[in-house]
């Protein structure tokens, strides 16, 4: 073998360059790459020949292969070496592996043998166990086996003959001596298991009496009709006369009762001892007895809590009288539930939850028990308690019985919840759903009296029409005499409205003469009336009325929605059926009838009887009509909010009660804009109406001052009739803007419809009137003012916007003052604009006609000179 590099590079006379140094690590780097490692040999070769040749010389030098063979030459006897160095470890690692593998499949071979032998070992085992025949080797187990088996049915046969043996002893001793001291003497011994078992036989004998002594049973069912006489029914002859016969249903009959009896009083004792096991054989026991109905009932009605209470919940119901006064005010917060019911509702949780305990411990069929408990403190200590308080709030008011009735159910309702959430017999698990049932049912038999067909309904709706025309009898009455009185067209036509105002005044008042009113509410609803300490029977010319009593109110129209919604969320919480989508539409009419058509119509009404008498224009129009046409639109609003906001939602589950209620609504609510806009259109009327009284007052001298006036005259802002024009104007816009909602094109529209109308008549006016020199220049000044005042008010602005209709005043005036070179102009500009803009019809409208340029130049005192009549004819 060649000697590696290391000592070829260590030897300093070697002529040949230092071979590459490798070993086998270089080769086993994941980095190693066969190309890299062939040119760093090259690398390392190439080096070394250059720096054997000089640099002048290199340049003719051939080309010497020599260092690369030798280099290679190195490497591969080094490769070689390094070959033969992985063959041999390659060689030790194969046969390390092959003694391995032998090793492993021994090992397998020896662990499956071990796994065979446990399993026979398992099998004979088994089989010894359960094999079938005794003389195997496993047979000895099996043996045991079968006969602890036999010896345990050797056994039952025992009990079961000695238990027939002693129910043959017990029915012969009382079929042939009418005795069963055998059953007694079993009772007497006093631990639970005899008494179980004595009422187990007692069962047994009443079965064979049944079947071997019919007689007996129908003696018992049927008693004979004088065949026995007064002979005992236990113990009777024969036919015969021989032996006695014996009734043996009555004495095991009698056995059961006294066994009973005794159970009953020993379930007692263990209760008073609070011995739960005892308790629970006794109940065992019992259960045979009518379904352990006797036990049950021993159980409840001698339960303290009843006992304590059978004196509370049928005392009277006091409470403070203040409290009842605020639950029969409507405006008053709503209270809380009645003390004494609370105080019997907080006793009946902890109670429950305390006996739910001992119920489960001392009885096994607990849930059974557990009902009747229940039921009885729901159906006698609650529901007298509740029909108590009900009837006591009742005698105070309507009112008060509705909001005592919410209040109670959604105290029991809670009482309900926390009982559930407790658990009960199942605490701290979740309530039985048996049980969960039994308390929902509870609950509603409570109140089932209270919500019987519509009457619940029925009683809401009289509650809110009692304090609906309470609060509006001031109302209805003012208008009921002032429709009495008046006998106007409008008065004629209102004449059905009169009559619902007569009908709910006299609903009012006779409900206060009704004896069947008690003395708080009769104080209530004539607070709410506001009629202080008037005496109890009222009419209608009793009453002193003031002109604000008239007037549609916003704070009473809210306490009518606020009535309304606390009755609505009262029946949303007292609901017991299906019946809501009816329900709501009932209060819907309500609602329309009283606030529609009995307030909100009868102001429009007098609102509009009221612009109808200003039309005549003999007097200045009197706007004083309108404050209430705003306060009857926010009412409207509020009642219209109210019913989409509160009422219909509750109908959606109805589609036909729910379009039908919308129906109403928007007929009612198209009526009211109707008479609104009758209103407006009126005031309108109204409004032009005395305008053009006024303009028809304007001398005919304002327009042509004498010569001596013309200092005086010049120094005039506008003509007389103009300041009362524009006075009765702004009073009219500061009118309608404090009297008319200020949100909404309504009024603008009111306005514009103002302004363009006494744009109208101005225009027209100026027709009629001959003018100087001088009262053109008066002309341009009033319709300056008219131009001003209308063009400050908050109207649309196609009218008072640069070129809109009322920039027309302006242009007539300066008409009767420009020269006749001004005014040929303006002709010529105005009929090219008019010629070649095409802005439309909306825009012509601002512009004046030639007839309308000729009527008012026409009128002008310079009209008939030469040159105004060739301006004339060129128009």
């Amino acid at each position: 073998m060649m000697p590696d590099n290391a000592s070829i590079a260590s030897n300093p006379r070697s002529v040949f360059p230092k071979g590459p140094s490798f070993t086998l690590e270089d080769f086993s780097s994941r980095d190693f790459i066969v190309k890299e490692f062939i040119e760093a040999l090259s690398d390392s070769a190439i080096s070394n020949r250059r720096s054997t040749v000089g640099a002048t010389g290199a340049a003719n030098q051939p080309f010497d292969p020599k260092p690369l063979i030798r280099t290679f030459e190195h490497a591969q006897r080094r490769l070689g070496e390094l070959s033969g160095d992985l063959e041999l470890r390659e060689n030790e690692l194969s046969a390390a592996v092959r003694r391995a593998e032998a090793q492993h499949s021994q090992n397998l071979t020896t662990l499956g043998r071990k796994l065979r032998q446990t399993i026979e070992s398992f099998q004979q085992l088994d089989t010894s166990l359960n094999g079938a025949g005794l003389e195997s080797a496993g047979g000895t187990g099996n043996m045991a086996v079968e006969t602890g088996k036999r010896l345990e049915e050797l056994d039952r046969q025992r009990r079961r003959a000695l238990d027939a043996h002693f129910l043959l002893e017990c029915w012969d001793g009382v079929s042939n001596r009418g005795e069963i001291s055998l059953l007694e003497n079993l009772r007497r011994s006093g631990t639970g298991e005899a008494k179980v078992r004595s009422a187990h036989i007692a069962r047994q004998l009443l079965r064979i009496s049944q079947r071997l002594d019919p007689q007996s049973w129908q003696e018992t069912a049927a008693p004979a009709n004088g065949t026995h006489g007064a002979n005992s029914s236990s113990e009777e002859l024969n036919s015969e006369g021989s032996a006695p016969r014996r009734n043996t249903r009555e004495i095991i009959e009698k056995f059961s009762e006294t066994l009973e009896k005794d159970l009953l009083k020993q379930f007692d004792e263990f209760y008073r001892k609070a011995n739960f096991e005892g308790m629970r054989d006794c109940a065992t026991v019992l259960q045979d007895f009518n379904a352990g109905a006797s036990v049950i009932a021993l159980f409840v009605n001698q339960h303290q809590f009843f006992i304590d209470r059978s004196q509370l919940v049928n005392e009277e119901v006091g409470g403070d009288p203040e409290s009842w006064e605020k639950l029969a005010d409507p405006d008053a917060e709503l209270p809380g539930v009645e003390p004494s019911l609370q105080s019997l509702l907080d006793e009946v949780k902890i109670v429950v939850q305390e006996e739910s305990a001992i119920i489960r411990r001392a009885f096994p069929y607990y849930e059974q028990v557990l009902g009747k408990f229940l039921q009885r403190v729901f159906q006698q200590s609650i529901q007298q308690r509740l029909e108590l308080v009900l009837e006591k709030a009742n005698g105070v008011s309507s009112l008060a019985f509705l909001r005592c009735l919410q209040s109670s159910r959604g105290y029991i309702s809670t009482l309900i919840d926390d009982l559930k959430a407790h658990g009960l017999t199942e605490h701290p698990d979740p309530i039985s759903s048996q049980t969960a049932l039994l308390l929902d049912q509870q609950l509603e038999e409570l109140f089932v009296p209270y919500f019987v067909g519509s009457s619940y309904i029925e009683r809401e709706r009289r509650t809110l029409e009692e304090l609906f025309n309470a609060l509006l009898f001031k109302f209805t009455s003012f208008h009921a005499r002032r429709k009495k009185a008046a006998t106007t067209f409008m008065a004629s036509l209102a004449r059905p409205g009169t009559e619902l105002l007569s009908t709910a005044r006299d609903a009012f008042i006779n409900r206060l003469d009704s004896p069947e009113i008690s003395p708080i509410q009769r104080r209530m609803l004539l607070q709410v009336a506001r009629l202080g300490e008037s005496p109890e029977t009222l009419r209608q010319n009793e009453i002193k009325l003031a002109d604000e009593d008239g007037q549609p109110n916003l704070s009473d129209a809210k306490r009518i929605l606020k009535w309304l919604a606390e009755a609505v969320g009262r029946g949303l919480e007292l609901s017991v059926n299906s019946d809501t989508p009816k329900d709501v539409s009932a209060l819907l009419t309500l609602l329309l009838a009283t606030m529609g058509d009995g307030y909100v119509d009868v102001c429009l009404d007098a609102a509009l009887e009221a612009a109808s008498a200003q039309e005549t224009g003999k007097a200045e129009p009197d706007f004083a009509y309108l404050p209430a046409v705003r306060t009857t639109i926010s009412v409207t609003t509020l009642m219209v909010m109210c019913v989409h906001a509160v009422l219909l939602p509750l109908a959606t589950v109805s589609i036909t009660i729910r379009r039908d209620m919308e129906k109403r609504t928007s007929q009612a609510t198209a009526r009211i804009e109707e008479k609104i806009n009758s209103i407006e259109q009126k005031t309108i009327d109204a409004t032009l109406a005395w305008v053009g009284r006024l303009l028809s007052g304007q001398k005919k001298n304002d327009f042509r001052p004498r010569e001596s006036d013309n200092a005086a005259w010049l120094e005039m802002l506008q003509t007389p009739t103009c300041a009362s024009i524009c006075t009765f104007l702004a009073r009219l816009h500061t009118v309608a803007r404090t009297s008319l909602p200020s949100s909404g094109a309504n009024i603008r529209q009111v306005l514009t419809e103002i302004a363009l109308g006494a744009r109208g008549l101005f225009l027209e006016h100026f027709k009629r009137f001959a003018v100087s020199g001088p009262g053109g220049l008066m002309v341009t000044k009033d319709m300056t003012q008219y131009a001003d005042l209308l063009k400050s008010w908050d109207i649309e602005e196609e009218a008072k916007g640069p070129g809109g209709a009322l920039d027309v005043l302006l242009e007539v005036g300066s008409l009767f003052v420009i020269g006749v070179e001004a005014l040929r102009e303006r002709i010529r500009g105005g009929a090219a604009s008019g010629a070649t803009s095409g802005r439309g019809a909306g825009a012509m409208e601002a512009k004046l006609s030639v007839q309308e340029v000729r009527a008012y130049v026409s009128r002008r005192e310079d009209s008939n000179t030469v040159a105004m009549q060739q301006v004339l004819n060129a128009l």
